[in-house]
């Protein structure tokens, strides 16, 4: 089982999990959700929150939003540009909560993993050694050869615990794909956190603009086949603890990626502001303006919006639970 009973142990008995929170709609102990603390930060007291300190969990949700990683670049012989990374999967415990922890398995450390940017056309080459517990691979979302696939019984399959493997394809189409773990059993091995964003810019570019990561995940900590907390870049209600800074008027682009496991269904709600949406971010031209949209698994899209006023605006899955049990968070509007 591959959420024993350490992982079991690992969640203090007085965690509000999702089966209490369903059974008492109209009693939920927001401070037993989230390890006793409630926020009581000016501009949102009432709302539960209680984040774990990024220095503590070492995953730093902010930093993620920005952090693009555009490997080691090199020119190839016929002129083009090569770019490499080396990726180590390997199993981490993570405090995602105030006295909650949980048994990561990780690409670099983080949950999500590197964020991985490279223009249209390029050649890339990732290096993956497998420092992990389990076998396990890289399935990369977009235009490849089969032996390039990363699912267990094609190509190179299954990367056992230490083994390499190096996974070489041109980046394409452009948009906003991801990359995961394709080892079976799918669910845990997606859900224990082997995931990562994969950018690819136009080769004629982007307007300019503040870009941004947004991965929505969640986390099974008692092994059962749903999900105790929810989050963003990695730790439940770290962006109501730290908003997201942007700046009146300039052009904001979030890459906007579901990898939630064990739910069918997630989404992306704005208070006071609508935005352009590009399915996959495949095409150039939205596909519409609303203020709210679903993804299912896998599902991913590019957001464009201004913030016409300053001030702080909620952002949040527009689904109740996910919200309370940490899929929640502000953007922080300054005049400059």
């Amino acid at each position: 089982m591959l959420f024993g009973a350490a992982a079991a142990a690992a969640v203090p008995l007085t965690m509000l999990g999702r089966g209490q929170a369903d059974a008492q709609p109209d009693a939920m102990d927001h401070t037993a959700m989230t390890g006793g603390q409630v926020s009581n930060h000016a501009g949102h007291a009432g709302f539960p929150s209680g984040s774990v300190p990024p220095g503590r969990a070492g995953i730093d949700p902010t930093a993620i939003l920005r952090d693009f990683d555009k490997g080691t670049v090199s020119t190839l012989p016929d002129g083009r540009t090569l770019r490499e990374w080396d990726i180590t999967a390997y199993d981490r415990d993570i405090e995602i909560a105030p006295g909650v922890t949980f048994p990561g398995w990780t690409y670099n450390g983080r949950i999500p993993g590197p964020s991985l940017w490279a223009q249209e056309g390029d050649a890339l080459r990732i290096h993956f050694t497998n420092g992990g517990s389990h076998p396990h691979t890289m399935h990369f979302h977009g235009v490849h050869r089969a032996e390039m696939d990363g699912t267990a019984g094609i190509g190179a399959g299954s990367i056992l615990p230490g083994q390499r493997f190096t996974y070489e394809f041109d980046a394409e189409p452009f948009g906003t794909h991801l990359y995961h773990c394709h080892q079976s059993p799918l669910a845990p091995h997606i859900a224990k956190g082997l995931y990562g964003a994969f950018i690819v810019e136009p080769k004629a570019g982007r307007p300019d603009a503040d870009e941004m990561i947004m991965v929505m995940n969640g986390y099974n900590t008692d092994g059962g086949d749903d999900n105790e907390f929810y989050s963003v870049n990695g730790l439940p209600f770290h962006f109501m603890d730290h908003p997201v800074q942007v700046t009146k008027g300039q052009l904001v682009r979030i890459h906007l990626i579901n990898i939630l496991e064990y739910d069918p269904i997630n989404s992306f709600h704005m208070h006071g502001n609508f935005f352009h949406y590009y399915p996959t971010g495949t095409s150039l031209t939205p596909s519409e303006y609303t203020d709210t949209i679903m993804q299912a698994q896998g599902q991913r899209g590019i957001l464009e919006m201004r913030f016409p006023h300053p001030g702080k605006y909620m952002f949040h899955a527009h689904k109740t639970e996910f919200a309370e049990l940490g899929w929640m968070g502000f953007f922080e509007v300054s005049d400059s």
